[in-house]
């Protein structure tokens, strides 16, 4: 499989542009429940800010809400109407309006901004033309405007079975005559998509866009310290919330502290911290001396490269998305996983483990941490190599080899 090289020095983006004009980068998704596709986004925007401080960035969500990362350095955000997941999989508006007008909207301000920012590259997140073909007329104008169109996809999406028959159904169709390239943030240790999902192209695997490397961390003493406890906004984190009480009872630890989401429908018990959401737990992750956590993309890795050897409760619908990866890198050696159902005494027995790592731990696993550094890079230099104009029948996505 092809890998990202890593990003080359920012004086070569600023050389190539010497008396030329800005690159000019559009990054969007469709954005679910929760931050996670716009939080990635918003990594990879700041690091192509980091290796070429002059580019025009724009980053599309749906998010309503205010962040500190969203729109910082400079990054132009654009707004449109969110859309979620019901309990059955299937996409809806946030606010309970029709799906349909909230699509066209979706469309008229996609295709907008691809006309104001005339992009080099646009980045689109999972869904190559929308979920429900709502990209597809600015997909099309990037290409007539000579916009390397790339799609950046997860480590793990589904089950292979679901994935494939995703892939061969009205949302990807025609896809391969609009997309010049796809990165995986992942790896094939983790995730082969090709062999797994039958994807129609040889992608180009970044590594994972997480929060940079910490710095190594001693490991903890055999008792004390704090158990984290994370579930996102909280709206599917009762996975979580079920261990919780099991969690307060190990008498391991000194403290627990949950971070729990206005969506949260489970209490917490009594001796238990609570602490504002947040949108970045990091440095919550590097205080802690375990943590327990739902298998979300951004949370676990978070946790992994802050040296915790993460406790994984996934969730397991609509998609198994979290259930395949806690799986998948606790055979690597960096997670443990929790059934929804576990007894206390389990919970307890797992607590008991060493839920600390080092570096040679992430070392070993093969596990590359640096994707977002990869993915700008990347960017970058197909935004420095602008494309002439190409027809939208013009096949672009090679057979995979």
């Amino acid at each position: 499989m092809d890998t990202c090289t890593p990003a080359a020095a920012t004086s070569r983006f600023r050389t190539a542009h010497d008396g030329g004009r800005r690159r000019r980068v559009v990054l969007t998704s469709h954005d679910g429940f929760g931050l996670g596709h716009a939080r990635r986004n918003s990594r990879i925007a700041a690091a192509v800010r980091a290796q070429d401080p002059d580019a025009e960035i724009t980053l599309v969500t749906g998010l309503a809400s205010e962040h500190e990362w969203l729109g910082a350095d400079g990054v132009r955000v654009v707004r449109v109407p969110a859309v979620t997941k019901d309990a059955t999989g299937r996409y809806t508006t946030r606010d309970g309006g029709d799906l349909a007008v909230a699509l066209r909207e979706r469309a008229r301000r996609f295709a907008e901004v691809v006309e104001e920012a005339r992009p080099d590259v646009l980045l689109v997140d999972r869904h190559p033309l929308g979920i429900g073909g709502e990209l597809r007329p600015a997909v099309a104008a990037a290409r007539r405007g000579g916009a390397a169109v790339v799609l950046g996809l997860r480590d793990i999406l589904d089950e292979p079975p679901v994935v494939r028959a995703e892939l061969a159904g009205p949302d990807w169709a025609g896809a391969g005559r609009f997309v010049d390239e796809v990165l995986v943030y992942g790896a094939p240790a983790i995730c082969d998509h090709v062999e797994e999902y039958g994807l129609p192209v040889t992608p180009e695997y970044c590594g994972i866009v997480t929060a940079p490397v910490a710095t190594p961390r001693p490991l903890a003493p055999p008792v004390g310290g704090t158990v984290l406890v994370t579930a996102g906004g909280g709206g599917d984190g009762d996975v979580v919330g079920s261990v919780l009480e099991a969690v307060a009872d190990t008498a391991r630890y000194d403290r627990v502290v949950v971070v729990r989401g206005p969506a949260a429908r489970w209490s917490v018990p009594a001796g238990v911290d609570v602490v504002a959401p947040r949108d970045d737990c990091t440095d919550l992750y590097e205080a802690a001396s375990a943590s327990v956590q739902m298998g979300g993309y951004n949370s676990t890795y978070e946790a992994i490269v802050s040296g915790l050897r993460p406790l994984l409760v996934p969730r397991r619908a609509p998609r198994r998305e979290q259930a395949i990866r806690a799986g998948r890198l606790a055979c690597l050696g960096l997670a443990d996983v929790l059934d929804p159902g576990a007894g206390p005494d389990e919970v307890r027995w797992l607590l008991d483990r060493p839920r600390l790592q080092t570096g040679w731990d992430l070392a070993r696993s093969g596990l590359d941490v640096d994707g977002a550094a990869r993915v700008a890079g990347r960017v970058l230099a197909l935004a420095g190599a602008r494309s002439a104009p190409v027809l939208e029948s013009a096949p672009v996505l090679a057979v995979a080899r």
